[in-house]
């Protein structure tokens, strides 16, 4: 196990490195740039489009649902204990490489949910599928020739074996930890329950999982939004310091402990990747499902996930704990310190309790619940496809008996080297993804120059 271990460890300080974090906002830069900023040019227009009922095409849910269930699968313990681990390991800084990472992902989510429209397929069940291993298989032997199936293949393994970890067991890890601080409940209890709630919206199929995806993810992150919001409001003279130190710490040569300035970029890019998923392809095998046959349109939606996921809910819990006095920086050498040593969701919930004793820390708690569930949810819907692009329809029954067990079992038992292969393989699903925006990204801009210049006709060919 040892060696098993010190494997996935080395493959994981590939997946999540500097070459694949560069790899990543790099992407990122390259279609913010040829797109020619989309993602901010067209931020009033995409929650236009959100909520419009004009859109028309064949599918499963509606636009809006479909970016719910990706904000599903992404707005989870990431935005809660995820980044005040970034801050705990990186310093403030880190949250201002977050936004940078944030910014050049909302053209990478454009792209992704662009090709995810244009090269999904109806299976055999009449559902749409689609997603990188489809634009990969379907849009590079179009544009190249040759066979890229095993490139689309390789994706869907990724994603099969990342989504049994972090979007399953580590999750309702999570969950049951949070009931059990919070209100005392066994984590057989708590793992029975999430497994029962699982089963009877997973049954209902990709239907049932967005119309509970479109009213969770909503009503939890104003939640949480609307509780930093107050905090904020009520430490409003301390918020320009906080920015400060944010910003002041995202340029420093030190940052914990003495570390390098390259240590704030690490977990500051990391964490934001991770919060957002910008990249990784797992949001356009959601947005496939949409009734939008206009690729454009579904992009410029499913460019907000950037924007929500980490410049509004992330950036909430980041100033909230700045706020909080929990977290120092000396003036002079700028070396960090924090209250009690504390990090992940404990800090999180201490700078909420700061503020709100008591409420505070409920607010954290359930955050993490719901945010946790809809997490469940939207990556069965993230692996499901992905296995049936390698095994067929006809294996994703199994798929769900084995899904709802391990969400008990995860639940129940301690998952760290679970966390640690989902982990590896969720950064690994990026490579071929990333292979194939940039290798189709003379497509996106063509297509996105057509659709501006009013040649609508052309999103058809």
């Amino acid at each position: 196990m040892e060696a098993l271990n010190a494997l996935i460890g080395t493959i994981n300080s590939f997946a999540w490195g500097g070459i694949m974090i560069f790899f990543l906002v790099g992407t990122g830069f390259v279609l913010t740039m040829g797109t020619r900023i989309v993602q901010f040019r067209k931020l009033g227009y995409a929650f236009k489009l959100l909520f419009s009922k004009d859109h028309q095409g064949e599918g499963d849910i509606t636009p809006f649902q479909a970016l719910m269930t990706s904000l599903a699968a992404t707005i989870g313990t990431g935005n809660i204990a995820g980044v005040a681990g970034a801050i705990a390991a990186g310093g403030p800084g880190a949250v201002f490489w977050m936004w940078v990472t944030a910014a050049f992902g909302g053209a990478t989510k454009y792209s992704e949910a662009l090709l995810a429209i244009k090269y999904r397929i109806t299976n055999e069940k009449g559902e749409k599928s689609g997603g990188p291993m489809y634009y990969i298989k379907l849009g590079m032997a179009e544009r190249y020739g040759g066979n890229w199936a095993w490139l689309g293949w390789l994706f869907a393994l990724f994603g099969t074996i990342a989504a049994f970890g972090i979007g399953n067991m580590v999750q309702a890890n999570s969950v049951a930890q949070s009931l059990q601080a919070s209100i005392g409940l066994s984590p057989v209890i708590s793992g029975i329950i999430i497994a029962l709630a699982t089963a009877l919206v997973i049954f209902g199929g990709i239907k049932s999982i967005g119309s509970v995806a479109g009213k969770i993810v909503p009503i939890m992150a104003v939640i949480y939004v609307v509780g930093a919001l107050i905090i904020l409001f009520r430490n409003a003279s301390a918020v320009p310091a906080a920015f400060g130190m944010i910003f002041s710490n995202a340029f420093s040569a030190r940052a914990v402990g003495g570390g390098l300035l390259g240590t704030v970029i690490r977990f500051g890019v990391a964490r934001g990747i991770f919060s957002n998923e910008a990249g990784l392809g797992s949001s356009p095998i959601a947005h496939a499902a949409s009734k939008n046959n206009d690729p454009v349109k579904q992009g410029i939606i499913g460019s907000l996930a950037s924007f929500l996921d980490t410049l509004v809910v992330c950036s909430m819990t980041a100033l909230v704990i700045l706020v909080s006095g929990l977290v120092q920086l000396d003036p002079v050498s700028g070396a960090m310190s924090i209250t009690d040593g504390l990090g992940g969701a404990a800090l999180t919930t201490s700078a909420f309790n700061v503020a709100f004793p008591g409420i505070g820390g409920m607010i954290v708690a359930f955050g993490l619940i719901f945010f946790a569930f809809s997490t469940i949810l939207g990556w069965y819907y993230y692996g499901s496809k992905c296995l049936e692009y390698i095994a067929g329809v006809k294996a994703i029954k199994f798929y769900k008996v084995i899904w709802i067990v391990l969400v008990l079992f995860g639940a129940m038992y301690k998952v760290g080297f679970v966390w640690n292969l989902s982990d590896t393989f969720n950064g690994l699903m990026a490579i071929p993804n990333l292979i194939g925006l940039l290798a189709l990204s003379p497509m996106i801009f063509a297509i996105t120059r057509d659709y501006e210049a009013g040649n609508q006709e052309k999103l058809s060919k």
